[in-house]
């Protein structure tokens, strides 16, 4: 494939997308990898295009920037799917996609009778992916739920916070628990995809969100099942039964940096060792010895040896090397470290506000910001890229959020319905 193509590697997949709040993520990821998405929405739009923020803070159902970032590079088709041919219609789409995604709640494609049986009856290829708070049939699959409750039952919040724990803890920001379940359920349709390849037909996929946020809350849940143990939040860095050191430091001019992770084999303590003698810091640094000492070292320093005690030489070149970081990055820049450690293999992140993040010239270079035109608005505003790059497939669809509607005509087109049969549909108001 031409490298400078704009389809992705899911070139060809066409997904059906019928979902409110908890699953619009997934579809957006999905189209990021070159999928067709298909937006289905109800006749008066999803209740999403009325979520704050607004452009020039004027509430409007195309205004919505909340609706504007889960839906770059959707298509818009509004249809009554209550009605018997709106029904009929929805089937006709099921049988010309590949997935179905959709979160609405559990039993209520059911009600429809359009739930997995009745639609794989249409189409024995179709991957249907339902996202729910506790899954379709579980004790709990009826209980309410938001983004909120769903970090804080599941785990992940406990786990999030700083080393004060008289603050309480803290959410994880940007719809985290609904982007999880999201992740899972593209995790199980790229997987679905592959496996119809072999089993020569599709697949119901259940994604529990609050299953898909406790296994992933890293070692807090097996650390309570296996050890009984519960790890404590600490700032910045990862919960953990034992506290670890403090890894956010404040730069010279102010900014705070993450500091990642520090050497852990001998060319690495090299390479702090001549970092720090390049920036006329070796006499400042009594510890640099140690540094010296570290790179003699084959292989990794086991930090299980060095946590147990086990080695303690170990642990005091370590420590040397945590110390050689904090005192570059309290001499430096944050820039001039972070590029400083980039160069050198080191793991680390300057603390970006949204705003500077767009304005990174990493990420310009990258060609993580775009810039979207709005027609309908005259306007142009600048959107997150997609945030991978496959050499091979790259993906670069720029058609921004659609309108209400706006492509429901061509859709039904598409699948075979003539302009007559539109304008019966649109003469018995089941079509926006």
């Amino acid at each position: 494939m031409n490298d400078t193509a704009s389809v992705g590697p899911l070139e060809g997949i066409k997904v059906l997308e019928y979902t409110g709040e908890i699953a619009p993520w997934a579809g957006k990821i999905l189209a990021e990898l070159g999928a067709e998405v298909i937006r289905l929405e109800p006749l008066d739009g999803s209740h999403t295009r009325w979520y704050e923020p607004f452009l020039a803070d004027t509430p409007h159902p195309e205004k919505s920037l909340f609706f504007w970032h889960y839906n770059l590079r959707k298509r818009s088709l509004a249809l009554d799917i209550n009605s018997e041919s709106g029904k009929k219609i929805f089937l006709k789409l099921i049988s010309d996609v590949d997935v179905l995604l959709e979160d609405q709640t559990p039993g209520h494609m059911l009600e429809l009778g359009l739930d997995y049986p009745q639609l794989a009856a249409v189409n024995s290829d179709l991957i249907h992916a339902a996202v729910t708070p506790f899954g379709q049939n579980g004790p709990r699959s009826k209980d309410p739920a938001i983004d909120l409750t769903i970090l804080a039952g599941a785990g992940p919040a406990w786990s999030c916070g700083y080393d004060d724990h008289k603050l309480p803890p803290v959410r994880g920001g940007g719809g985290q628990g609904y982007h999880t379940a999201s992740h899972w359920a593209v995790i199980g349709i790229l997987t679905a995809i592959i496996a119809r390849k072999e089993l020569g037909k599709g697949q119901y996929i259940d994604v529990n969100a609050h299953a898909a946020s406790n296994v992933s809350t890293e070692a807090a849940s097996y650390s309570w099942l296996v050890a009984e143990q519960t790890v404590q939040r600490q700032t910045g860095r990862h919960a953990g039964v034992r506290p670890s050191s403090p890894t956010q430091v404040k730069a010279a001019d102010g900014r705070w940096i993450n500091s990642g992770v520090p050497a852990r084999q001998g060319k690495d303590f090299q390479k702090t060792y001549d970092w720090l003698a390049e920036a006329g810091l070796l006499e400042e640094f009594p510890e640099a010895p140690l540094l010296q000492l570290g790179a003699t070292r084959d292989g990794f320093l086991n930090l299980g040896a060095i946590s147990s005690g086990e080695d303690p030489e170990g642990a005091e070149i370590f420590a040397a090397g945590r110390a050689a970081m904090v005192l570059l990055i309290e001499s430096l820049s944050a820039y001039e470290y972070f590029t400083g450690a980039q160069q050198r293999g080191f793991q680390c992140g300057i603390i970006y506000s949204p705003e500077e993040v767009v304005q990174d010239v990493h990420f310009i270079d990258r060609g993580f910001p775009l810039e979207i035109h709005h027609p309908e608005l005259n306007q142009s505003f600048i959107y997150p890229g997609v945030p991978y790059k496959f050499l091979g497939s790259p993906c670069e669809i720029k058609r921004r959020p659609p309108l209400l509607g706006e492509h429901t005509v061509e859709v039904l087109r598409e699948i075979g319905y003539t302009p007559e049969n539109i304008e019966v549909f649109q003469s018995e108001n089941i079509l926006g």
